[in-house]
């Protein structure tokens, strides 16, 4: 397990949480990177990084492998455990259906995300299944945290997407 913030801690909780998604981004530029959606997850609990996941869909040939899906495999292994309670998962964009469903089975305490997703956002977007009646795991939730940057990076991805298609090709922005 890594620390995240190991010389000094952010002032507040919105500067954790705004020095996290930051790392998230990093991870969904290197998704990009590697050609995929730019979505980016770090799973944390208190100081120390359990697990951190980029969009792996094309390279694994599996509809599953996003961000949150991976980041949460790399939190159990870290951990040991089979349940995250008390961990926290950010994420650059909110959490599809599949993601979300995961993070409840997970006992995830907290899920932190920059953009909406308007066509599989789970969390408010799309469905709002943290408000279901019957669950038996809450979780609290938190959306908009760098959401410019991250709703950009998504949408200069599916931009220069296109224009490949028309024959141009560029790498992800620095």
């Amino acid at each position: 397990m890594v620390l995240l913030f190991p010389l000094r801690p952010p002032k507040s909780p919105e500067q954790r949480d705004i020095a996290i998604m930051e790392m998230a981004l990093k991870e969904a530029r290197k998704a990009w990177a590697a050609e995929e959606v730019p979505v980016g997850a770090l799973v944390v609990r208190g100081n120390q990084l359990l697990g951190r996941g980029a969009n792996e869909v094309e390279a694994l040939k599996d509809a599953t492998a996003h961000a949150e899906m991976l980041a949460l495999s790399q939190a159990f292994a870290a951990s040991g455990e089979k349940r995250l309670v008390d961990a926290e998962l950010y994420c650059t964009l909110e959490p599809c259906i599949q993601c979300t469903g995961a993070l409840l089975h997970a006992r995830i305490k907290r899920v932190v995300y920059g953009a909406a997703d308007p066509k599989f956002g789970g969390i408010e977007s799309l469905v709002r299944l943290l408000e279901l009646p019957g669950l038996n795991h809450r979780m609290q939730a938190k959306g908009g945290v760098l959401a410019a940057e991250c709703a950009q990076l998504l949408q200069e991805f599916f931009r220069r997407k296109r224009e490949a298609a028309k024959g141009e090709k560029q790498g992800p922005p620095s």
